[in-house]
């Protein structure tokens, strides 16, 4: 609790709680969008405005102008002290609260200003008071970006003065809806627009301005800086920069990340695509998604038009508003006999927030899987499931996430047989994504308004993207559809139901052809030989610490799996998480545990190291070496371990790979004769996977968040074996200056340790006991 919050809430309730229309803010001394709006209309009835409103509107600016900037010469000491107040709630000293405009409030004022972007004296002006009456902040908050924050800066400080319709922007380091409508405006004002027009809506005319303006090596000025603006806002570039030589490569790999043509260019498509979530809505799309059946009339009129790819409903439940918009019986060999594969949908609902709970995903995923067992999709087929509405972040907290745990708990009661995904918003599926873990995303980016896609990137695992509503086709070919750019390498659905075999098998053959070859060198444990072939050469070596972990395999048995082995196999897809798996990773995890063991209790060991220990240093690496911008270690943890749509060095596939490391490397060496075949094919094959993390935490933990605490400690500041190599993961990372974690202060250390653990009993929980 803030004292001076406090003071401010009890203030404003006294002096205006009797009025009409007031509503009073909770007197907790916790800042709030409720203080600011009492505050708000308080400073209302001190300009005469008799109907009073939580919204700092249009009115309310035009009579705080006629009245002029509030500064040191002002005489009204309720308007002082609502300046006042309103720069305690934002965390600056306003003053001593009484009323009297003194240095205290000027400094602070200004030091508001400096932080916002703006020059200029310590007195208040119409829109700085407006935005002081905001819950903004201008100080670079946990998990901002530093140059966001400089862009933000940058925008306020060149336009905030000169155009009467922009207001103060944030400058906390976050990009947000305000920012992506700050920067369409500046695109706007540059172009030309009027500035009573410079809406920040996507308009004709910015279209044609923006088509009119490309950039590459050599272009220089504003329209650079803008641009570079919006890639570094998209998480595309860390340069914001007035010159364009030095940006290609960054725009090369937005582009391909976007499904761009690769040009290196600020061409018309790379603006749209950074600045809107539908991008350039006319481009090409390769799929699709409609409500109407496929014939062959319709099929041939897709291909024609360049679909490849197809989007169908899985099922419908009985309604008012029946639409029999599922897939019917012999279309999808209609799909396949022409030549497109199919992804499927499941919406039963979903148009609302008070739809999604935590039983009604449960039902949804009970129904949309024996749907699709129905229709004969294979094990390992993606299923996106709808939130076809603008959910707002509280609506996603407070609904979405709780749904979508229920799909998992559902498709996991049948075996998993399924993979899920999302179809929403950027926001959406971004937060679907990451806090309950759907692997791949659908994105409804046409609808470029939704508050969900206005100031979000594209999420990491985006497969389709859906950008425009048309139709195609004439005659019995003709057909209504919404247009999707598919991202090649992700999901492309199926082109088979009802196969013999699946995706895994042939990863799993690879694991048996190389046991053999293990077997038929004859040297050593062939299980050894294999888990050392996996990973070679990325683990192995002494700049690396492999050395030190594990010798490093024998040359000629390499060289004899190389010419008598299967090709070499870098990744496969998880039947369960449905996310790509590094082979060398998990390689090298088991192949630490087979050889080293585990520790003993709490105490940790080099096996520990070779999987989910050396990851948690290197990621405490990462931390520190983010550590200005990311106060908190436990927010930290939310915000980026274990996750599959934000990078960092440890994913949930790095996760994956620990665990399953873990559990194959202690089978291996617990005398029960497994075979490195059997293992794995146990794992992905026989539904060990449904319960590696669980399996993984008993097994290394007791089953016990404090066990998974302590363990992590002693991982992380045990001066024994794993120091060196600890030590060596961190500066790798974070520099050869960041502190250790022993040198760390405890209340900084424990937060992130915790964030493994509940990080960790969290994933747990989500699976069947």
């Amino acid at each position: 609790m803030d004292q001076k919050v406090l003071e401010a809430q009890q203030w404003v309730n006294a002096t205006y709680g009797s009025l009409s229309g007031y509503v009073a803010c909770p007197e907790d001394g916790n800042t709030g969008w409720s203080t600011m709006y009492s505050l708000t209309m308080g400073l209302q009835h001190e300009l005469g405005i008799t109907t009073l409103s939580a919204n700092f509107g249009p009115t309310t600016l035009a009579d705080l102008a006629l009245h002029g900037d509030i500064g040191p010469s002002e005489t009204n000491k309720n308007l002082v002290n609502i300046v006042q107040y309103g720069l305690f709630c934002k965390g600056y000293w306003g003053g001593d609260g009484d009323g009297v405009y003194g240095t205290l409030t000027s400094e602070s004022v200004q030091s508001l200003k400096s932080d916002a972007g703006l020059d200029g004296d310590g007195s208040v002006q119409p829109k700085v008071f407006k935005a002081l009456l905001t819950m903004d902040a201008y100080i670079l908050l946990s998990g901002g970006s530093s140059t966001v924050r400089s862009i933000q800066q940058w925008l306020n400080g060149r336009y905030f003065a000169d155009r009467d319709n922009f207001y103060l922007i944030p400058c906390d380091g976050h990009f947000s809806r305000g920012v992506q409508t700050a920067l369409m405006q500046a695109i706007q004002y540059e172009l030309g627009v009027p500035t009573d027009s410079a809406t920040g809506n996507f308009g004709p005319t910015t279209q044609a301005g923006l088509a009119a303006t490309p950039l590459s090596d050599g272009s220089t000025g504003v329209f650079v800086q803008l641009f570079s603006a919006a890639l570094v806002c998209n998480g595309a570039s860390s340069d914001f920069t007035s010159t364009f030589t030095g940006l290609s490569d960054d725009v090369s790999s937005f582009q391909k990340f976007s499904g761009l043509v690769q040009n290196g260019t600020a061409d018309y498509e790379t603006w749209c695509q950074l600045l809107v979530s539908m991008g350039d809505a006319d481009r090409p799309g390769t799929a699709c998604d409609c409500i109407t059946t496929i014939t062959d009339d319709r099929a041939e009129a897709l291909k024609a038009a360049g679909y490849t790819i197809v989007g169908r409903y899985l099922d419908e439940r009985p309604s008012d508003n029946y639409l029999n918009k599922r897939i019917q019986p012999g279309e999808l060999d209609t799909i396949f006999q022409n030549g497109m594969r199919v992804f499927p949908i499941s919406q039963y609902n979903g148009g609302s927030a008070g739809y999604f709970t935590y039983p009604q995903g449960y039902t949804d995923a009970l129904g949309a899987h024996t749907a699709a067992v129905g229709y004969g999709f294979d094990p390992g087929t993606v299923i996106y499931f709808s939130v076809d509405f603008d959910a707002t972040d509280d609506d996603i907290s407070n609904h979405i996430i709780d749904y979508f745990l229920g799909v998992s708990s559902g498709l996991a009661s049948q075996g998993k047989r399924y993979i899920y995904g999302v179809y929403g918003s950027r926001n959406v599926c971004s937060r679907v994504t990451d806090e309950a873990y759907a692997a791949h995303s659908f994105v409804s980016g046409m609808s470029w308004g939704y508050s969900g896609n206005l100031g979000y990137p594209l999420p990491a695992n985006w497969a389709f993207n859906q950008i425009q509503t048309l139709s195609t086709g004439s005659g019995t070919g003709a057909i209504n559809i919404d247009k999707d750019v598919h991202r090649v390498g992700a999901d492309s659905g199926v082109n088979k139901v009802n196969s013999p075999a699946s995706p895994l098998d042939s990863y799993l053959q690879y694991i048996y052809d190389l046991y053999q070859t293990a077997v038929a060198w004859g040297q050593g444990d062939p299980n050894i030989r294999v888990l050392e072939y996996l990973r070679y050469p990325t683990y192995t070596g002494v700049t690396t610490g492999w050395t030190q972990i594990l010798s490093d395999p024998d040359d000629d048995w390499i060289a004899y799996a190389d010419a008598n082995g299967p090709d070499r196999v870098l990744t496969y897809t998880d039947p369960v998480a449905g996310i790509s798996i590094k082979v060398p990773h998990f390689g090298a995890t088991a192949n630490g545990v087979a050889v080293r063991g585990q520790g003993s209790g709490s105490t940790t060991n080099l096996g520990d190291f070779a999987g989910w220990g050396g990851d948690l240093s290197t990621f405490y690496g990462e931390w520190r070496r983010d550590s200005d911008t990311t106060a908190s270690g436990y927010t930290y943890c939310m915000d980026r371990l274990a996750k599959i749509n934000t990078s960092s060095t440890f994913m949930m596939d790095d996760l994956i790979e620990d665990a399953d490391g873990y559990l194959i490397g202690m089978q291996l060496s617990d005398g029960s004769g497994t075979t490195i075949v059997d293992a794995v094919t146990n794992m992905l094959r026989g539904g060990g996977a449904l319960s590696r993390f669980r399996r993984f935490f008993d097994a290394r933990y007791g089953g016990n968040g404090s066990t998974v605490y302590d363990t992590a400690m002693d991982m992380l500041t045990n001066p024994g074996i794993v120091a060196d190599l600890r030590i060596a993961a961190i500066i790798k990372m974070a520099g050869a200056l960041t502190l250790q974690p022993a040198m760390l202060p405890d209340d900084l250390l424990d937060p992130f340790v915790q964030g493994y653990v509940d990080t960790l009993v969290a994933i747990v929980g989500q699976e069947n006991a």
